[in-house]
C-alpha cells in the first residue's frame, strides 16, 4: 500500500475514508434526511405500495462502513420502490466487521445501540445486509493494531474470526426470527487488489457456511471481463442511456464511477469532514443498490 506511484492516491484514501459528503446540493442532490432530535444515526424509510412486490415486503437492515454511508438512501428508495420493503441503515464510515460485535465497548467506532446484535433485536429484520469494504490500515480501535502491510496472514485470519463471530451475534440476537445476511463483495481497489479479492472469497466462503446470501454488487462497478481491474469508468448501461443523468460522458457511451480525487467511493460530489448520504445522482452508487437489491428480493420470493 506504500507504493510510490500510489501514495497520492494512498493519502486521499485515508483522508476519506471518514467521510461522504457534500458542500452544497444543487438541482440532482437527493432531499435531505429529516432531522430528529436525539435520534442516533439511523435512518428509517417506510414502505410504499406497489403492485409488483413480493408478497410480503421485507424489513432490510443495512450496516457497513463509508460505502454504505454513501449508499443507504439509494439504496433504501431502491428498496421501496421495488420490494415495498422498510430498511433501517445504521453505517458508520471508517468502520470494520469489528465495530458492530458487541463486546467491543470503547475499542468501537460504533455505539451500543448500534450494533448488529442491538439493531436486530430492535428492528426485528427479514435481511442484514454487510457492505464493508476492509478496512487494511488499521484505522479501527477494534482491530488491534492488525493491519494488511504489517502481517497479511493475521488481517485475513482475524477477519475471518470477525466475520465469524458478527454472523453468530446476529443469529442469536434473531432467536426464532434469524434475519438473512446478504454479503456485498466489493469492487476493484487499485492498491490492494488482491486483498479484495481475498476479503470478496471470505465473505462467499462465510455466506455459504451460514445459508446466507451474496450480492456481487463490486461485479456492477467493473469492467465486464476483467472483474478486479479498477476502472474510473465504464459504458453506459440501457438504463442509464435512458436516464441521461446516470451517463455523465453521453457522447462517448461511458459513465463515471469515482471522482477524479477518490479511487475508493462512488459519490461523484466532494467529500467533507461530517460523512453523509450521497447528495447527488452517481451511476455507481445507484449500480450497487440495484444489485443489492436484486438479492434481496431473490431472497425474499424464495422463502
Amino acid at each position: 500500500m506504500h507504493r510510490r506511484w500510489v501514495v497520492g492516491l494512498l493519502l486521499v484514501g485515508v483522508t476519506l475514508l471518514g467521510a461522504c459528503g457534500d458542500p452544497a446540493s444543487g438541482p440532482d442532490a437527493a432531499p435531505p434526511a429529516p432531522s430528529v432530535p436525539g435520534a442516533s444515526p439511523t435512518t428509517h424509510q417506510r414502505a410504499a405500495a406497489s403492485p409488483t412486490v413480493p408478497a410480503k415486503a421485507p424489513t432490510v437492515l443495512y450496516l457497513g462502513d463509508s460505502l454504505a454511508m454513501e449508499n443507504q438512501k439509494v439504496l433504501g428508495r431502491e428498496l421501496r420502490r421495488d420490494l415495498g420493503a422498510r430498511s433501517t441503515s445504521a453505517p458508520y464510515s471508517g468502520t470494520t466487521l469489528c465495530d458492530y460485535l458487541e463486546g467491543t465497548g470503547e475499542r468501537s467506532l460504533v455505539p451500543d445501540a448500534d450494533k448488529a446484535a442491538a439493531l436486530v433485536r430492535s428492528v426485528r429484520p427479514d435481511f442484514v445486509v454487510l457492505q464493508f469494504w476492509g478496512n487494511a490500515w488499521g484505522y479501527t480501535p477494534c482491530m488491534d493494531g492488525i493491519t494488511y502491510d504489517a502481517s497479511r496472514a493475521r488481517y485475513f485470519e482475524r477477519y475471518a474470526a470477525d466475520a465469524r463471530r458478527l454472523t453468530e451475534q446476529i443469529t442469536a440476537a434473531g432467536g426464532t426470527r434469524r434475519p438473512r445476511i446478504v454479503w456485498v463483495l466489493q469492487g476493484p481497489d487499485p492498491i490492494t487488489p488482491d486483498r479484495v479479492r481475498r476479503v470478496n472469497a471470505l465473505y462467499e466462503e462465510r455466506a455459504a457456511a451460514s445459508g446466507d446470501l451474496v450480492a456481487d454488487a463490486g461485479r456492477a462497478v467493473s469492467p465486464a471481463s476483467a472483474r478486479y481491474t479498477w476502472t474510473q469508468y465504464l459504458p453506459c448501461t440501457a438504463y442509464e442511456r435512458a436516464h441521461p443523468d446516470y451517463c455523465t460522458q453521453p457522447g462517448s457511451d461511458r459513465t463515471a464511477l469515482h471522482r477524479d480525487d477518490d479511487y475508493l467511493h462512488f459519490c461523484l460530489a466532494p467529500t467533507t469532514s461530517t460523512p453523509k448520504p450521497c447528495p447527488v445522482r452517481s451511476p455507481g452508487i445507484l449500480r450497487i443498490a440495484r444489485e443489492i437489491t436484486r438479492v434481496v428480493d431473490e431472497g425474499t420470493r424464495s422463502h
